[in-house]
């Protein structure tokens, strides 16, 4: 049975219920319905949640869909690190999860594998206010929608301000050179910093990009050619050399949850994560004197990165509908559902402020102000630069990002397994290897 047809006319309450979360419904474009197909069900990957809530708005929100539908929705959950080779197999083979909230640009490997979403999304983004224009890069090609746009998981630096006061600092610095003397200070005190290199599509995606765009190096240019071995590259490695040199043994081979674990062990003061670090320590008893100490900021602003901006990457998330899927009317009857006002206004708040939204209306939720540590998070769908920057988003930067090109070339040098110059030379063979095809 289809969905009910949401009517913003009904009743003045329900406008200004919607008027108060910053949502302008717009009637421009007629509202498409979706019937379930008869005896239809649902299979949805993602991934495994950092922050409880956030799984469980997500499961509560499903629940009200099969109780309007009838149709049953079934979630599984695997690793960060192993959903994008899930997702390949499943694109591949042409079997496997109707749905599954992918990362980056993992849709762009496989877009003929893909049901077009533009109809839906059109109208999601005329209801609320339109697409943050990262989100909707990753989730479209060529003027078409091959997935659904689901949101940018913010990533900050997080730090104990306890440790920085006591290494001499009265506040975080804003640039790198600051941001290295600080580490430095850590070190010599005791309580080290540490940061992914190893494999980790988080956080070791977004501190490799980090410190790239932050120097001004890029993978490409605007046309698409490589550019990775230049200057301003080799600046960014003998700089992530340096910070390296002060970190806790081992972030060589850390994945997503590694610098969780050491922060709130207390073995690292700093390091960068979502807002599930600040959770983690908040909802642990024993950890109530680390979670109080605890605060946040963006990356600090590079010598050759935009002017008073932290450049950043931002994990950003989106939802596949294969077109392998038996029901794709039920799937997109659960997409639309699922991101409509009522259901995505329940997640990111359940998410406190862990996965940010993809459309501009929501920008007004109030998890956004309801605690100072959300203050770097709430701007990561405006603020990310997408991992193909300065080029166009397609095939080659989705290979370059899954076959860990970057993160490897930082990892590299910063063990000595090759001189900076030799890693630089080795991320553009590999590079060369997506960009030419």
């Amino acid at each position: 049975m289809p969905i009910k047809r949401r009517d913003f006319l009904a009743t003045s309450a329900a406008l200004a219920g919607v008027a108060g979360l910053g949502i302008r419904p717009s009637f421009a474009q007629a509202e498409p319905s979706y019937k379930p197909e008869e005896g239809a069900s649902l299979r949805l990957l993602r991934w495994t949640p950092f922050v409880k809530g956030d799984e469980d708005a997500w499961i509560a929100n499903t629940k009200k869909f099969t109780e309007a539908t009838g149709v049953e929705v079934r979630i599984d959950k695997e690793s960060w690190e192993d959903i994008r080779p899930k997702a390949a197999v499943a694109a591949n083979v042409g079997s496997g999860p109707d749905m599954v909230m992918c990362w980056f640009d993992d849709a762009h490997q496989y877009p003929d594998k893909l049901v077009d979403l533009t109809e839906l999304a059109d109208y999601l983004g005329n209801k609320y206010g339109g697409w943050y224009d990262g989100l909707k890069g990753y989730a479209s090609r060529d003027g078409q929608f091959i997935a659904m746009p689901l949101a940018a998981i913010g990533n900050a630096v997080c730090y104990r301000e306890s440790h920085m006061k006591a290494a001499g600092f009265s506040e975080f610095p804003k640039d790198t050179a600051g941001f290295l003397e600080l580490c430095k200070a850590l070190k010599a005190k005791g309580t080290p910093a540490g940061f992914p290199h190893g494999k980790a599509v988080g956080d070791g995606n977004n501190y490799a990009h980090w410190l790239l765009w932050s120097h001004g190096g890029k993978m490409v240019d605007e046309s698409g050619k490589v550019t990775i071995n230049s200057p301003e590259t080799l600046a960014a490695v003998n700089y992530a050399k340096s910070l390296y040199e002060t970190f806790i043994p081992g972030t060589e081979s850390w994945l997503d949850i590694n610098n969780n674990r050491a922060f709130l062990a207390g073995q690292v003061s700093l390091t960068a994560n979502g807002v599930s670090l600040y959770y983690a320590a908040k909802k642990d008893a024993a950890l109530a004197e680390l979670a109080a100490d605890i605060r946040t900021t963006n990356f600090p602003v590079g010598p050759v990165g935009p002017v008073g901006q932290s450049v950043e990457l931002h994990q950003t998330s989106s939802i596949l509908l294969f077109k392998h899927s038996k029901y794709p009317e039920a799937a997109k009857a659960y997409l639309k559902f699922m991101m409509e006002a009522d259901q995505m206004n329940a997640w990111i708040e359940g998410s406190s402020a862990y996965c940010c939204q993809p459309l501009k209306a929501f920008a007004d939720n109030p998890v956004w102000t309801s605690d100072p540590i959300h203050a770097p998070y709430a701007r990561a769908s405006e603020t990310l630069r997408p991992n193909g920057y300065a080029g166009p988003l397609g095939y080659a930067s989705a290979g370059v990002m899954a076959d860990y090109v970057l993160v490897d070339m930082f990892a590299s040098a910063v063990t000595g397994q090759a001189t900076p110059e030799d890693a630089v030379i080795e991320a553009e063979r590999r590079a060369n290897r997506y960009y030419r095809v």
